[in-house]
């Protein structure tokens, strides 16, 4: 069954790009705006990696949620869902266990829209969303509460999100913020991060962060010792923080690198 919640503006702003309809631009969705276009255009003249970035990381999310369910995690909170793209993690954790129960979590009314439409799950478990942004985690996980029993394991991911969570001044703790998440899960639990990285091509991804600053989106590349910070505290699977696609790679994945590199990395941790 599928169910919602409401804790933001409805309001769709189609003056200024949003990351999610600039990502659903990059992979060749529809569900997006001239303005997030324009700026997806921009971001792909200085970074020509972009829309192999986009692809890899929605196949680590696969592979990631894949690997979990297999392990027997039942339950997962996604934030930052992006506009739905199938197979999306419901569809790939309830395809491994019917009864996983699965939150949502993103602040973009499009992805709203599309959440009511077209997130439904199996008869055996559930699946939710929350209308909300990554920087309300009281929000999100009392209404993920709702559907997710916090008592047992969660995997919780934040694929290709943290970049756009800055700790600059502007009052974005962003290693305090994943720290009231994880706080939050019970022993057992998962957090699946991928973060885009300067380390692989510093003059790219400094001329993309550039744009999307300008366009009034913050942009955070973080280093790999940056990134692994992230994770202290935690057990990482292996392979440990590595550039996405070569994260537990399927065949696909391994033909895709052999494309070059994608400026991002991935890691899997247990929380102990």
């Amino acid at each position: 069954m599928t169910t919602g919640h409401e804790a933001g503006s409805t309001r769709i702003d189609t003056s200024r790009p949003h990351p999610a309809r600039v990502y659903d631009w990059w992979l060749g969705g529809k569900d997006n705006y001239p303005v997030d276009e324009e700026l997806g255009r921009k971001i792909l003249a200085v970074d020509g990696t972009v829309r192999r970035g986009a692809r890899a990381n929605r196949r680590f999310m696969q592979r990631a949620t894949r690997t979990l369910a297999e392990a027997g995690v039942r339950q997962f909170l996604d934030i930052g869902t992006g506009i739905p793209t199938e197979p999306n993690l419901h569809q790939v954790a309830q395809g491994v266990a019917p009864q996983a129960r699965v939150v949502y979590a993103d602040n973009d009314p499009i992805v709203l829209r599309h959440a009511e439409a077209l997130l439904y799950g199996t008869e055996e478990g559930t699946t939710d969303y929350i209308h909300a942004d990554v920087r309300d985690p009281d929000a999100i996980l009392d209404l993920a509460g709702e559907s997710l029993d916090f008592g047992q394991p969660v995997a919780l991911s934040l694929v290709a999100l943290t970049h756009y969570l800055g700790d600059d001044g502007s009052g974005d703790d962003v290693y305090g913020l994943l720290k009231r998440y994880v706080d939050a899960l019970t022993p057992g639990s998962y957090l699946v991060l991928s973060q885009v990285t300067p380390d692989l091509n510093p003059e790219a991804i400094e001329k993309a962060a550039g744009l999307f600053r300008q366009s009034g989106t913050p942009f955070f590349p973080r280093s790999l010792a940056e990134f692994s910070r992230f994770f202290d505290g935690l057990e990482l699977l292996g392979p440990g923080v590595i550039p996405v696609s070569g994260w537990r790679p399927e065949p696909e994945d391994v033909a895709a690198q052999a494309e070059g590199i994608v400026p991002v990395y991935a890691g899997v941790a247990l929380k102990p």
